[in-house]
């Protein structure tokens, strides 16, 4: 049965990759993950957001990919180590931090795509996430941060597991299932999406014989990061159910029907 975090929106499918930012939140420095892009990827009628998350020294769970600061400032300190506080400070001229709690209730129309980037955000996501797991996926390259998370999220009361997309050992053991032809039943036990990129170095991965068994089992096959239109196109006429894009402006015209 699919779950409701697919129901009764668009296909192929548009995940604002980080949010979104446009020409004019670039010119006034708007970072992703933040809520600026978030805002600007709902304005742009998206379904979904891919987001990723990060435990500070407080224990909050915000919004954040990196492990440090150094891409985004120069500043090497992870950002377990930074207190909340500053991190507002540092995202206010910025677009605004976002914890879990508050882009849920910021954007309660929005399903969210949430990549678990430690292990110290699995305990704390299970009572955030309990009442919002029919708007919820959680990914992680890390099958197990993954596993735990849905397991945090049960314990903690919810009814209904969130949605998810399996770590990048699932893909792997997936990939050469499928080139070898064997059942990918048990890979495939309580995932719902494969996200994935279309090559991994020289390593193809997105196959047909991948789509093929994904779709078989009931899987959505998404592909990331796709920014340019042609590409979008053709991975969607390949088979691919959904996009994950910087310009998810873009590709919700480039993929509207005509």
């Amino acid at each position: 049965m699919t779950h409701p975090y697919f129901s009764k929106t668009r296909h192929p499918r548009v995940l604002a990759h980080r949010g979104l930012i446009t020409a004019a939140g670039e010119d006034s420095g708007v970072w992703e993950n933040s809520a600026a892009a978030f805002a600007a990827a709902h304005a742009a009628g998206v379904d979904y957001i891919e987001t990723d998350c990060q435990v500070t020294a407080d224990g909050d769970v915000v919004l954040f990919h990196d492990t440090t600061l150094t891409r985004l400032i120069g500043d090497s300190r992870r950002v377990q180590d930074v207190r909340t506080r500053e991190l507002r400070t540092l995202f206010s001229d910025h677009g605004g931090l976002l914890t879990v709690s508050e882009a849920l209730a910021s954007f309660p129309d929005v399903r969210f795509n949430i990549d678990v980037k430690t292990a110290a955000a699995v305990e704390p996501l299970g009572p955030i996430l309990v009442d919002h797991t029919h708007r919820v996926l959680l990914t992680s390259f890390s099958d197990a941060n993954r596993r735990a998370a849905l397991a945090s999220v049960l314990r903690a009361g919810a009814a209904l597991r969130p949605a998810t997309s399996g770590g990048s050992r699932t893909i792997a053991s997936l990939r050469g299932a499928s080139a070898l032809h064997l059942s990918p039943a048990r890979l495939l036990r309580e995932i719902d999406v494969l996200q994935i990129p279309e090559r991994y170095g020289a390593l193809k991965v997105l196959t047909p014989a991948l789509l093929g068994a994904a779709h078989r089992h009931g899987v959505e096959v998404h592909v990331w990061t796709v920014n340019d239109p042609e590409d979008m196109r053709r991975l969607v006429g390949l088979g691919a159910d959904g996009i994950v894009s910087d310009r998810a402006d873009l590709a919700l015209k480039t993929l509207s029907p005509r």
